[in-house]
């Protein structure tokens, strides 16, 4: 227990530093001790995004830091995902294109929220940030999704999500993809309001979100919005 909760430990920090070359090391002695990598992305990358996120909205950490960390994440992720894709069976259970809204620059609980869908056997295509709205679609279009997730850590840009919705319907595509939105200032409220498919708070909960929409014979926008959390 005591050797977990150290390499869990180093495994956050590397992240709250910004260290790709260490993340990535920790992540390996955490699989070759046979630890669960499902924990590790739990206790240790999360928890390092999560004090990193603190500190941003503390003013004690900026932009450079947030990549930083994200990227030492992607490290780690590069290492754990192999692992979890093997225990669960291999495989994609549907396609998911996700980004940052237009105007946003945040990405860490962005890019966490796709390596745990593709941890899931989601086959997930990462836009990156500062999304314009007709990119989301046109990347759906091409890759022949089946979700589209918007993530907005900002108030202001999490209008991008209605106008995202809006626009689908206005091009007669409302009803061809699952829209999910999540975020900082996005709560339950705000996806009903804007008429998303579902809200999921963390990580785990964009998951379990995803996997009950997929599961339904229904097509998007024809039942209320589901909410997780």
């Amino acid at each position: 227990m005591t050797e977990k909760k150290e390499l869990f430990d180093r495994l956050a920090q590397a992240t709250i530093d910004g260290e790709e070359e260490v993340a990535a090391r920790v992540s390996q002695e955490i699989i070759d001790a046979g630890i669960d990598p499902i924990q590790a992305i739990q206790q240790g990358a999360k928890k390092g995004l999560d004090v990193l996120g603190d500190r941003f909205q503390r003013l004690e950490a900026f932009i450079p830091e947030l990549i930083l960390g994200s990227d030492a994440m992607k490290a780690s992720m590069a290492v754990l995902l192999p692992h979890l894709k093997q225990e669960r069976g291999g495989g994609t259970s549907g396609k998911v294109v996700i980004g940052t809204v237009s105007g946003d620059i945040h990405e860490i609980g962005k890019s966490l929220v796709g390596c745990m869908l593709m941890a899931a056997g989601f086959e997930v295509y990462d836009l990156g940030y500062d999304v314009s709205d007709k990119r989301f679609i046109e990347k759906a279009e091409e890759v022949e999704a089946d979700v589209i997730a918007l993530s907005a850590l900002l108030s202001l840009t999490a209008n991008h999500q209605g106008e995202i919705l809006q626009l689908l319907k206005d091009m007669g595509m409302r009803e061809k993809y699952f829209v999910i939105v999540g975020g900082g200032p996005v709560n339950a409220s705000w996806a009903k309001q804007i008429k998303a498919d579902g809200y999921g708070r963390t990580a785990v909960d964009a998951v379990k979100l995803v996997k009950r929409l997929l599961s339904r014979d229904e097509r998007p926008s024809v039942s209320q919005t589901i909410i997780v959390e």
